[in-house]
């Protein structure tokens, strides 16, 4: 199983940008889905993240900014980024935890490979 985020770019600042994160291979569920996200020199961070029934968590810099959401049929978690500012540039990761797999096997966790968010004039 892997996690495959899409829809990073560069985009001026107060644009506007859909991550979205969808697993390869047979997933039965995910309890917990979430974007974070590491800048050069920082430590990674939590975005946001959503339970299965949907219950949210945000960071205080993306309140108001940023909304994460989830199709559970699908396994994908979105974050819809808007006004965006040159502190969101990072690499932006998703992460699935407590993943059940065909094998009934419970998996802490997953990461994916990430994608970078730059936001410049």
């Amino acid at each position: 199983v892997q996690l495959v985020e899409s829809g990073g770019g560069l985009v001026q600042p107060g644009g506007s940008l859909n991550l979205s994160c969808a697993p390869t291979g047979s997933i039965l569920s995910i309890d917990n889905m979430g974007w974070y996200r590491q800048a050069p020199g920082k430590q990674r961070e939590l975005v946001a993240e959503i339970t299965r029934g949907s219950a949210t968590n945000y960071a205080d810099p993306v309140k108001g900014r940023f909304t994460i959401s989830r199709d559970n049929t699908k396994h994908t978690v979105y974050l819809q980024m808007n006004n965006l500012q040159s502190d969101d540039t990072a690499v932006y990761y998703c992460r699935a935890g407590d993943v059940v797999i065909a094998t009934l096997q419970i998996v802490p966790y997953y990461w994916g490979q990430g994608t970078q968010v730059t936001v410049s004039s």
